[in-house]
């Protein structure tokens, strides 16, 4: 029962895992490159930076989390902590306060974003709502209720329910961060022209 079970590898090899792995990493890319040409333009929503950058950050930690399976090694060492201070029998009442304290978090993370994007134009607001489906799935994914994971695990129009949720977050997040960069983009080149002129 000591026994550490985990080991590093491949935490999801199906190609629904490997599209999602690379959706996070195309995330974080295009939500940097907002979050430069935002800063270069704080003066019109102050605070909006910090959001892209905060969505970059998370979805880079997730993309990695997706296929090296943390979470796993996680629970395993929780096991292991668990078994060896003898509370085993009650894991359930602390992975109750870990889901908690995990849906606290992510309502924390969804909650400050949004104060700092209180007066962000709509593809920024767009892009929250796609990083907090992404959070939603996770808290989700980290209950882990079996009634639950039979949904998540049931398909709609050939695709699994988990696969909708979480790539239909993180694409979201990467139009509205490819339509805000657009949009400032346009609007720079409009004043340079102006100031030309």
């Amino acid at each position: 029962m000591n026994a550490f079970n985990w080991s590093p590898g491949i935490g999801d090899p199906t190609i629904g895992g490997w599209v999602t792995v690379v959706l996070y990493f195309l995330a974080v890319v295009t939500a940097w490159k907002t979050t430069n040409i935002v800063q270069a333009r704080e003066r019109f929503v102050a605070g909006e930076s910090y959001t892209w950058r905060t969505i970059s950050i998370m979805f880079c930690a997730l993309g990695i989390n997706k296929q090296l399976d943390l979470q796993t090694a996680m629970t395993e060492l929780g096991r292991i902590i668990a078994n060896h201070q003898g509370w085993y029998n009650e894991r359930q009442t602390v992975q109750i306060w870990f889901i908690v304290g995990v849906a606290t978090v992510c309502v924390l993370i969804t909650c400050v974003l949004l104060t700092l994007s209180r007066r962000a134009p709509p593809p920024t607001w767009l892009a929250l709502v796609g990083t907090a489906t992404v959070l939603a799935f996770v808290l989700i994914r980290a209950a882990s209720f079996h009634h639950i994971d039979r949904f998540l695990g049931a398909t709609i129009l050939g695709l699994r329910w988990n696969w909708v949720l979480e790539m239909g977050g993180i694409s979201t997040v990467i139009v509205a961060s490819e339509v805000r960069r657009r949009r400032l983009k346009t609007r720079l080149a409009r004043e340079l022209q102006r100031r030309v002129n």
